[in-house]
């Protein structure tokens, strides 16, 4: 279910103290093109992570490192394996070492039982999931939102026109999570990584630390550059956001979910072009700016 307060933070708990081991993005390399030549250019860096949890090891994560700490604590979050963010003390990360040390106020409760069974799903560096890849989806209640055609098309021009290091390297996906205004929808945070659920799972752990965005009901649309298979449209509803947008396709699994949900998905979103899967009841057509529709002459 989406996260509600907790006895933790009624208590008057800080919010986990993080370093800031932001890692560079990108490195360059000599390659050589087409016309033989050797020419310097940026490829996206990837390393690895090492997850403890209370000297625990957890799992290791594949990641660029533009947001290390954020990254953990998302993972926890959208792993289930802490209900709030009020229980984790601090996220320590050294690249020297290549770990992240999580602290928290009481330990995880059935820390062995809840990591005993893991789920390789189909995320670009394989990722993964503990416990019942579907457990508790039903009791997911998302709130009530509608996205207008033109808040669509805002959405993807500002991703259009945001730097990033896609553009610099290519060979990354990137995640963004939108407001929804009177206007253009505003870009709360974007994130990029060397797949789309370190980038998702980094935009959850930046909203458990935000809490009044956090709280704000049914005014978030998720934005990612990858498929939208069904973990993704399940990371997407325990953050409570209930439409995503991808510039990709869905999965079947993930359009069953995000049916069941009510959560509307919408797909192959570029320029004015996109469809919607499911929930088309959120979504607020505006057919007249999309343009002239081409017909084949037969």
């Amino acid at each position: 279910m989406p996260d509600m307060p907790t006895p933790l933070a009624r208590k008057g708990l800080s919010l986990p103290r993080l370093t800031a081991a932001r890692a560079p993005l990108t490195r360059q390399i000599e390659a050589v093109n087409e016309f033989g030549e050797r020419e310097l250019i940026a490829i996206p860096a990837e390393r690895a992570l090492t997850v403890y949890v209370d000297n625990r090891e957890l799992v290791t994560l594949m990641t660029l490192g533009g947001n290390p700490e954020l990254l953990v604590l998302g993972f926890l979050r959208n792993q289930r394996l802490v209900k709030s963010v009020y229980e984790i003390d601090s996220i320590t990360v050294d690249w020297d070492v290549g770990a992240a040390a999580v602290k928290t106020h009481g330990g995880v409760a059935n820390f062995a039982e809840k990591t005993a069974k893991r789920v390789v799903t189909t995320g670009c560096g394989q990722g993964s999931m503990f416990g019942d890849l579907m457990g508790d989806v039903g009791a997911i209640r998302l709130p009530d939102s509608v996205l207008t055609q033109a808040q669509l098309y805002g959405m993807t021009n500002a991703i259009r026109l945001q730097d990033s290091t896609y553009k610099l390297s290519g060979s990354v996906h990137g995640c963004a999570l939108f407001k929804l205004s009177t206007e253009a929808p505003e870009m709360m945070i974007f994130v990029e990584d060397v797949g789309r659920h370190n980038a998702i799972d980094t935009i959850a752990g930046w909203l458990w630390m935000q809490p009044q965005a956090s709280s704000a009901v049914g005014d978030k649309v998720f934005y990612t550059t990858g498929r939208l298979t069904s973990e993704m449209i399940i990371k997407a509803a325990q953050m409570n956001v209930p439409i995503v947008v991808s510039r990709s396709g869905i999965t079947q699994m993930g359009h069953e979910v995000a049916s069941s949900l009510g959560l509307c998905a919408i797909g192959r979103a570029t320029n004015k072009r996109f469809v919607c899967y499911s929930a088309p009841h959120r979504l607020f057509l505006q057919p007249e700016l999309a343009g002239v529709r081409l017909r084949s002459v037969a």
